[in-house]
């Protein structure tokens, strides 16, 4: 079967395709030899949803969570800014098409759901309701749970599902990206009845969300605007006449006595900021973003101390900032370090933690909450360490915590260096 997006090709017979994937279900799952081939993308999630445990004969969602965590998660979310958006592009369709829209958070967990009331009530009884888990460590394979996953547009059919009760079902989703910072919102799901299945709900869906995405980024701009107006009196007044006005995420309001530049790492009050071409800046809150000034220190140290539980990162400057770090993220800054200036990619940092490419989504998540931590010290696409920081690094097969990893890239650097 063909690998893609959309789960059926224009003018298949729905029902027989249906009752094939039906007989390949039971066929994998009680270890017999199928008769046609799943597609890889459903192959791979079946494989995940097995490794995670789910029952496909009982993988039903726990209990919703309560009406003030699921208000929370909505209020924090950005997604309820593009709402609206969505609403005009989906929520008429699907109650047209006997679906319902849904949206979820990074978590996958259904913060809005809105369409068809006959569906809605036939998707109550799944366990299809707000404030439900619907990642794939929950129910297996479903749109949602495998669009987070995957990263990417998906359309579940039938028995492509993992879940046995579900196989009356087909969703359509897309992971929605904050456009500032390209980190996974969420998720826009339409689902309904399997025999409601089209392959024109794919084009739908994701043309949905690149609107909630654009719309996202002129609110992103306007923001940028509005710091421009406190951003021009603080440059003028700068001793030294060099400095940016950066908002929360380091996108760049303003700039004076120094090259234009568009982005820079996340500033932290506690911490200096390695800003690639200009040198290293200390923050300073000032409403609506951060001021950057020139450090009296033109450079940055990183080192590791590997030996000390846990682990930490030890940063010099004009002064030491001292950060304690898991050992995934030990490993992650031992690999970057001998990767050098190339830095690696999510596949390269996948392969070498886990020995494939099939964790780009967990090495993508670890790496921005190390860079959360440690803010400009590392850069991404590829990910890599500041040019701007001389790194101090132990020798990896003098050191207990490497040695005995189980990260391929790791124990290949420690047995080179034995």
């Amino acid at each position: 079967m063909e690998e893609g997006v959309c789960a059926v090709r224009p003018g298949t017979d729905v029902g027989r395709h249906a009752r094939m994937l039906a007989q390949v279900h039971d066929a994998v799952l009680s270890g017999d030899t199928p008769p046609a081939h799943l597609r890889r993308l459903v192959a791979r999630s079946w494989t995940r949803a097995r490794a995670q445990g789910v029952d496909p004969e009982h993988g039903e969602p726990a209990g919703p969570l309560g009406p003030d965590e699921i208000e929370r998660r909505r209020v924090g979310s950005p997604l309820h800014r593009v709402l609206p958006e969505l609403r005009s592009s989906l929520t008429s369709v699907a109650e047209d098409a006997r679906h319902v829209m849904v949206v979820t958070d990074a978590d996958g967990v259904l913060l809005w759901r809105e369409g068809s009331n006959r569906v809605r009530h036939r998707a109550d009884a799944l366990g299809f309701t707000e404030g439900v888990d619907w990642s794939e460590a929950s129910v297996g394979t479903n749109a949602i749970g495998t669009a987070l996953a995957e990263d990417a547009p998906v359309q579940v059919f039938a028995a492509e599902h993992f879940v046995r009760s579900h196989h009356v079902w087909t969703c359509t989703a897309c992971p929605v990206h904050d456009p500032r910072t390209g980190e996974l919102l969420g998720v826009v799901d339409v689902s309904g009845p399997a025999e409601t299945i089209h392959p024109t709900t794919v084009a739908l869906v994701g043309t949905a969300v690149k609107l909630a995405e654009a719309s996202l980024w002129r609110q992103h701009e306007s923001r940028l605007e509005t710091l421009r107006g406190v951003a021009a009196p603080l440059l003028s007044g700068l001793r030294g006449g060099a400095g940016l006005v950066v908002d929360d995420h380091g996108w760049v309001a303003a700039v004076t006595g120094m090259p234009s530049i568009e982005r820079v790492a996340v500033p932290r009050a506690d911490l200096p900021l390695a800003v690639h071409g200009v040198g290293v800046c200390v923050p300073e809150p000032v409403p609506g973003g951060w001021l950057l000034r020139l450090a009296d220190t033109r450079t940055l140290s990183l080192g590791l101390d590997l030996a000390a539980r846990p682990p930490r990162a030890i940063v010099g400057g004009s002064t030491r900032w001292v950060h304690p770090l898991s050992t995934r993220h030990a490993e992650l800054l031992v690999l970057l370090a001998y990767a050098g200036a190339a830095g690696m990619d999510a596949a390269a940092l996948s392969v070498a933690l886990y020995g494939d490419r099939e964790h780009l989504v967990t090495v993508r998540a670890e790496m921005s909450r190390l860079r959360r931590s440690l803010g400009g010290l590392l850069l991404a696409r590829p990910y890599r360490i500041a040019p701007e920081v001389e790194v101090e690094m132990p020798d990896p097969g003098e050191v207990a915590l490497l040695r005995e990893s189980s990260a391929p890239g790791i124990r290949g650097l420690a047995t080179l260096r034995r």
